[in-house]
């Protein structure tokens, strides 16, 4: 009996062109629902289903946002917000990571301290606000001060979570080859809780941007916060409006960044996964 030979077709592979392509429309489609919320934003505002004086189309806010940044006034704001949450940022990694470690690792360190870190992680940042005013003044360092008190926490709680669940079995194995508790711990149980500290650090960086907007409105001569009170109380409406817009986009640009420094450090685990 003769054989029958049946020939498969593989597909050709991807031209550059057409990975363009690809990439060009996948990112269209993901943005069709910031282009429709942008066009419905601009026809309620246009035919005045709400009042256009305090609910302006985006088209008058975005040339608004325009003459702030030709300006340099959106630059002024920008960068001084981003200098103070990027100082209490990375002050709270630098006491957070070393702090959830030793948590981590330590137990009877952690029976000691667990009660107080339970009493303190419950209390709201906003309300510590007027205490960190009191305390260090309406300048710089109460401003910093609230920041590193709200990053701390996300960061504290996932790395104390990272360490914990490193897979016993790669530190059983590990210890039976005669790692010593330093290389054990560089090896084996940091780059197992770096998903989790990674995780942690991307929730605070855009917490510290929300926190430090709150902080600015309280007291601030420059900042972003300071620009979205003074454009409120002076009926600057579209300003207002630009201001939140530059707000959001620069939370997500922070959590994109991340993602892409998380996805690009930890391919491994998707590589072991496949």
């Amino acid at each position: 009996m003769a054989k029958r030979i049946i020939i498969v077709n593989s597909p050709e592979p991807a031209t550059p062109w057409t990975q363009f392509l690809n990439r060009l429309g996948t990112a269209g489609f993901r943005s069709l629902s910031i282009l429709t919320f942008i066009a419905v934003w601009e026809i309620v505002g246009r035919t005045g289903i709400i009042n256009a004086r305090f609910f302006p189309p985006f088209s008058k806010v975005f040339l608004a946002l325009g003459d702030l940044a030709i300006s340099g006034t959106l630059y002024k704001h920008v960068s001084i917000s981003l200098q103070r949450a990027l100082t209490g940022y990375t002050m709270g990694l630098c006491f957070a990571i070393p702090l959830g470690i030793a948590i981590g690792v330590f137990r009877r360190f952690e029976q000691f301290i667990n009660p107080l870190l339970q009493l303190f992680r419950n209390l709201s940042v906003f309300s510590l606000l007027p205490v960190f005013i009191l305390l260090f003044g309406i300048g710089e360092t109460s401003k910093i001060a609230v920041i590193f008190w709200g990053v701390l926490w996300n960061v504290l709680l996932n790395t104390v979570a990272g360490v914990k669940n490193v897979d016993i079995t790669l530190i059983k194995g590990a210890r039976a080859m005669g790692t010593g508790q330093i290389r054990l711990f560089a090896t084996v149980i940091l780059p197992g809780a770096l998903p989790h500290i990674f995780s942690g650090m991307r929730i605070s960086a855009t917490t510290s941007i929300i926190i430090l907007i709150a902080a600015e409105m309280l007291g601030a001569g420059r900042g972003l916060g300071f620009a979205l009170h003074f454009y409120e109380a002076n009926m600057m409406i579209p300003q207002m409006y630009g201001i939140i817009i530059v707000m959001a986009i620069l939370g997500l640009t922070l959590n994109f960044i991340l993602e892409g420094v998380e996805k690009r450090s930890f391919r491994w685990r998707r590589n072991i996964g496949d």
